[in-house]
């Protein structure tokens, strides 16, 4: 019986205070005085008259500064973003409903060293990029939306964050790596470290509730830092970023690990997805635009970075895959997403250097029912995911 006092003790399970049947219950027979002042009758409390207020309308909701009643869902004005929920919801798993048994396998006894390296730090960078993602829209970005609608799939994607660095966790316990060493990474890899500081320098930009967006200046930098994390951290580096354990898997390598970052890769462009719209939306709500010259200087230090990173994670190619096609490919995601945002292309004539990359986010298994369990959700399969 589940002690509620100690969920992790299970084998306690008398009530705290109950007595058995051999224990005499003591009674505390003292009497008691009460104040003289306790015993004078004290006046109810007043009671305001409720008042009738105005029904929430449609037209009245905003995506920030709103001041329509954030605690009514509908009627909505965003529609839309009430579909990301649901459409999230479609694509629900564990880490634990994949099979993991042949990657320790593969990476004991058919993975090269530097396919090894290659391995070990893509986990290492997801590791510690995704908990930022969960603190950026758990803390940063929900308290400033002002319609339940997306505070709703917020929610969802905060979860899904949490989900995904389980998964990591998962692949990295699976295998049998020392978590400390791979977890400590993002520390002592510079290559990895400066992703991480460009991404935490944006969210410690936004990470205070009591930023003003009605200020102009502030609320720039609050598009810009969403559109950072919407266009490039989660629609660019990460949509590429699992490319290198796809190559493996298209060699029949650490599939398991690789069907875990499918999952993962389809919640990743829900997000990006919904964050560019919701950046859009901003935008036209209170008539801004994104700086040129921000989102130009934005664009060449994710670049940079990826590029370092690229050359740390690939100093050799590896079979099938080489670091000028990760930085390529970069370069060609991160011109999708400008286009998506309605701006200037950062790097015009970007070629699709992995045009099997996209087939990752549209996976549908057929399944051994006596091998692994079926992962392949019913309605998940049909969804549009970018």
């Amino acid at each position: 019986m589940l002690n509620w006092d100690d969920p992790t003790n299970i084998s306690n399970t008398k009530p705290a205070g109950t007595a058995t049947v051999n224990q005499a219950v003591q009674v505390d027979d003292t009497p008691t005085h009460t104040p003289p002042q306790a015993a004078q009758r004290s006046e109810p409390p007043t009671v305001e008259t409720p008042t009738a207020q105005a029904p929430v309308r449609a037209e009245d909701k905003r995506v920030i500064n709103g001041l329509a009643d954030i605690n009514q869902l509908a009627p909505f004005r965003y529609p839309w973003a009430w579909e990301y929920f649901l459409n999230a919801n479609r694509n629900h798993w564990t880490p634990l409903d994949i099979n993991m048994a042949q990657d320790v396998h593969d990476y004991q006894h058919k993975l090269t060293l530097e396919e090894r390296h290659v391995y070990e730090n893509v986990l290492a960078y997801l590791t510690t990029a995704d908990i930022l993602a969960m603190r950026n829209v758990g803390l940063a970005v929900m308290e400033k939306m002002t319609a339940p609608e997306l505070q709703i799939y917020q929610a969802r994607q905060v979860y899904e964050e949490a989900l995904h660095t389980w998964t990591y966790q998962h692949c990295i316990e699976s295998i049998g790596l020392d978590q400390s060493e791979i977890y400590n990474r993002y520390r002592v890899v510079p290559e990895i470290n400066t992703k991480i500081q460009i991404t935490n320098r944006r969210l410690n930009s936004v990470l205070h509730s009591e930023i003003d967006l009605h200020d102009r200046d502030e609320l720039d930098n609050f598009i810009q830092s969403y559109a950072f994390f919407a266009a490039i951290f989660e629609g660019s580096w990460f949509y590429n970023g699992f490319s290198p354990i796809f190559s493996l898997q298209r060699r029949g390598l650490m599939k398991g690990s690789a069907e875990q970052l499918q999952y993962i890769m389809r919640d990743e462009t829900l997000h990006a997805s919904f964050g560019i719209r919701v950046v859009r939306q901003i935008m036209l709500e209170n008539h801004v635009k994104l700086d040129p010259k921000a989102m130009r200087d934005m664009w060449d230090e994710a670049e940079a970075a990826e590029t370092g990173y690229a050359t740390y994670l690939l100093p050799d190619p590896i079979l099938g895959y080489s670091k000028d096609d990760h930085v390529e490919q970069f370069r060609f995601i991160a011109n999708r997403r400008a286009k998506q945002l309605d701006i200037e292309e950062p790097f015009p004539g970007a070629r699709n250097a992995l045009p099997w990359l996209d087939e990752q986010a549209n996976i549908r298994k057929e399944k051994n029912f006596f091998e692994t369990r079926v992962t392949e959700y019913q309605t998940g399969g049909a969804l549009s995911w970018d």
